[in-house]
């Protein structure tokens, strides 16, 4: 629990509190904090990791309110699975415990996903990119998700 809140919460206070005062002196800006779709929804056996994240999408909601004044936005990202080694690891190790194959697991895994596809690591970037330039200026305190609809981490 400890360990979890300190990256995944405690990280971004500490990196935002050295960013303010050099975004007030510009005269505005936009952070960028990574939540998950786990900011949003349920996600059993991984109550740290769920709760972390959930508290990210209420420290930037709340952050946006306080910062906005200064011509500071403040936005979350949420990104669902996202293609790479770690999610093709993940899926190897829970299709050998359920004792199916790595295709039956990732089909049933995605299942779950209304797009039925993975999110890749440009498509989040492509968020943080429109967040951070003026074509999302008028876009402070909302969580957006990267992730095809998951619609369930059960």
């Amino acid at each position: 629990w400890n360990r979890t809140i300190a990256i995944d919460l405690n990280g971004m206070f500490y990196c935002t509190r050295r960013a303010v005062p050099l975004l007030k002196a510009a005269g505005g800006g936009s952070i960028i904090n990574l939540s998950s779709v786990a900011g949003r929804l349920g996600y059993p056996l991984r109550t740290p990791y769920a709760s972390a994240k959930w508290a990210v999408v209420g420290f930037t909601k709340s952050l946006a309110m306080e910062l906005g004044p200064a011509n500071i936005r403040v936005n979350a990202i949420q990104p669902g699975i996202v293609e790479g080694e770690r999610i093709e690891r993940v899926i190897s190790a829970k299709a050998k415990a359920l004792g199916v194959s790595f295709d039956d697991y990732k089909r049933q895994l995605l299942s779950k996903v209304s797009l039925r596809r993975t999110v890749s690591p440009v498509d989040i970037a492509n968020m943080a990119l429109f967040l951070a330039t003026d074509a999302g200026r008028n876009i402070s305190g909302q969580a957006l998700s990267v992730c095809g609809n998951v619609e369930s981490l059960v």
